[in-house]
């Protein structure tokens, strides 16, 4: 049988000393006082809370829509959201009944269509 030995190498042992022997070149900036060119500035936020620039959610508008009188559907909530239905029916069944505690109730209309409806919470 054949030993294997493992040997350092000569980089690792040193590795503070071999960055402090690196010079820069002639003319070169020093790292600190680099300015990286690609990277453009952040512009500065502008944070003005007013009630004009409060934009809806999209879990409000499904709220909105489920608390009607006669309800939504499924297509109605994917219109409002640009959701896909099966994203639709996960955030009926894990936000609105799960998470918030609503009572989602479904009548099957007349011409076929589910409408689901939520009823309000009251106080305890």
């Amino acid at each position: 049988m054949s030993t294997i030995s493992l040997k350092k190498s000569p980089r690792s042992s040193n590795n503070a000393a071999a960055k402090a022997s690196v010079k820069s070149k002639p003319g070169s900036k020093p790292r600190s006082a680099r300015v990286d060119s690609q990277q453009p500035e952040a512009p500065a936020l502008k944070h003005n809370s007013t009630a004009d620039d409060h934009k809806t959610t999209k879990q409000e508008r499904v709220l909105t829509l489920l608390s009607r009188t006669d309800g939504a559907s499924i297509h109605e909530i994917m219109q409002a959201t640009k959701w896909q239905q099966h994203s639709v029916r996960g955030f009926l069944a894990g936000t609105v009944k799960k998470k918030l505690g609503f009572t989602l109730t479904s009548v099957k209309g007349k011409d076929g269509s589910r409408r689901y409806q939520i009823e309000p919470k009251r106080n305890r």
